[in-house]
């Protein structure tokens, strides 16, 4: 980051204490209009920490060729899942952009190629968290894309470039998942909570210990760590969201879990607090 990225923030956000920053499981588009210990869990985070002047989302949902950003002033309610009640669709967070902060993440990961998106939005792994934390959608919300070409080493670095954005009032959210696996999905404990697979019990406690020693490069290097986490993990686009978080993550920081279940036999909905 150069001298003029830092003054181009500070002349739209001023110095703030150093926001933390999270990784939300944001698990069925329905925690959007339910009422459960999950979305409490996401309200309480909330009220924890400073309320932040933006937020930069980093959703499994928005999963691309290169990575983007969105830049545009008003961005959408994208309601992308299908199968769901009306009452889902009629949901709308019309939180504004800000395309100024867009630009200046884009200035802030060069030398990688950052596209400013005008036609995005806010997709359901952004909108059905922030909306339990911030009702009022009176926080602007931008979203970075996960580039779907690059290893999660390249993510945890690309990460830390955002570093500074932080001391601005901006809270970074990681949305995704870590044990994600709707293809073993016990439907008969669907809305069970603390119901899980012998492979998804053991996924979650190797991962809840390695994030909380900090064991990081074992995260980082999920592939290489046995068969619950094959099962866990089958695709990295729910994954990869955490690994934007711990990249961000500073030695002196305290890590802290909460929301931590399994559901439904192979989903988790373990969720991370830094700072």
């Amino acid at each position: 980051m150069n001298l003029n990225d830092l003054q181009n923030i500070s002349s739209q956000f001023k110095n703030s204490q150093k926001m933390p920053v999270l990784f939300l499981r944001h698990g069925s588009p329905m925690n959007a209009i339910e009422e459960n210990q999950f979305v409490q869990g996401f309200r309480n985070v909330a009220k924890e920490i400073p309320k932040p002047n933006a937020i930069l989302c980093i959703s499994a949902h928005w999963y691309t060729n290169g990575t983007k950003v969105t830049a545009m002033k008003m961005p959408r309610t994208i309601h992308d899942f299908g199968g769901f009640p009306q009452a889902l669709f009629d949901v709308e967070y019309p939180a504004p952009g800000n395309p100024e902060l867009a630009h200046e993440t884009k200035e802030l990961l060069k030398p990688v190629l950052v596209e400013e998106d005008h036609h995005w939005g806010l997709d359901h792994g952004a909108w059905s968290v922030i909306k339990h934390m911030y009702p009022n959608a009176d926080i602007p919300v931008i979203q970075l894309s996960i580039d779907y070409t690059k290893p999660s080493p390249y993510h945890f670095d690309l990460a830390k470039k955002l570093e500074k954005l932080r001391e601005k009032g901006i809270l970074i959210i990681g949305s995704g998942n870590i044990v994600h696996n709707l293809r073993l999905i016990d439907w008969r404990n669907i809305d069970s909570v603390g119901v899980g697979w012998d492979w998804a019990i053991e996924a979650r406690e190797l991962t809840n210990n390695w994030l909380l020693d900090g064991n990081f490069q074992n995260l980082i290097d999920y592939q290489k760590q046995g068969t619950s986490l094959q099962y866990a993990i089958p695709t990295p686009d729910h994954y990869l969201p955490l690994i934007y978080s711990l990249g961000l993550k500073n030695k002196s920081e305290e890590l802290f879990l909460f929301n931590d279940e399994l559901i439904g036999g192979s989903l988790s909905m373990t969720s991370v607090k830094i700072g």
